[in-house]
């Protein structure tokens, strides 16, 4: 039995008038307002039908399964991203990380969808296309080392994202900044530096710069970014 083609080759069924009108478009967008409301979890085919005002097996005429809406909806946030630019291989990574960044800061679901299996989109090959061409256009022509660069800007992307959207979800489950949070704990960690067994730990908490998120972000990125620069060079 030949194997059943994915959403992106399926066509969808005739519009439908009434009782709502549906398409691909109009679930994936009435997911995304769900998921950017109430969470990744809040997604099911039926809460999707409800919002659009559609029974549930109606939506089985357009998505089979709750996986392939997840990833119409990854792809539509790929179909947000500005194109990757700049005069050198290092901007274009800059403006990649960026907008991927941007797009988790609006979607925070987007960061949970991050890493495991490639999604591969009409959007998002669309996007890794271009990441690849401006890649080849600022002066890396050699297709493993192009790879690998992206690959390795994306584990870098998947955690810092990740980690700055769960200090996001944090201070909103605990009603505490991470200012807040850190006054709350002080005391404790004051009564184990007394102990002396922490002492660089100490010096650090005391005297290191205590960045924001935005610019933990950028720190991190330049430290990788320069980092590829002197692999490159060799």
């Amino acid at each position: 039995m030949a194997d059943s083609p994915l959403v992106w080759e399926r066509p969808e069924p005739p519009e439908r008038r009434a009782p709502s009108p549906l398409s691909r478009e109009r679930i994936v967008r009435a997911a995304i307002t769900l998921a950017d409301a109430e969470g990744l979890d809040s997604v099911s085919l039926r809460k999707v039908a409800g919002a659009l005002d559609a029974g549930p097996m109606r939506l089985y005429r357009y998505v089979d399964t709750k996986e392939e809406l997840l990833e119409l909806m990854v792809d539509a946030v790929y179909g947000e991203l500005p194109a990757p630019t700049g005069p050198t291989w290092a901007d274009v990574l800059w403006s990649i990380a960026n907008g991927i960044r941007d797009a988790a800061l609006r979607h925070e679901w987007f960061a949970d969808l991050l890493g495991g299996r490639p999604h591969f989109g009409p959007a998002t090959l669309a996007h890794t296309e271009s990441s690849l061409a401006a890649l080849r256009t600022a002066g890396i022509d050699d297709l493993d080392t192009m790879m690998g660069v992206l690959e390795a800007l994306d584990l870098y992307l998947i955690g810092a994202v990740r980690k700055e959207i769960t200090e996001r979800r944090a201070e909103r489950a605990t009603g505490q900044d991470e200012r807040e949070w850190q006054a709350k704990t002080f005391p404790y960690l004051a009564r184990a530096f007394a102990a002396g067994h922490y002492p660089t730990l100490e010096k650090v908490i005391h005297d290191a710069r205590h960045r924001s998120a935005a610019e933990v972000f950028e720190l991190g990125l330049g430290y990788l970014l320069d980092g590829m620069a002197r692999r490159l060079q060799r």
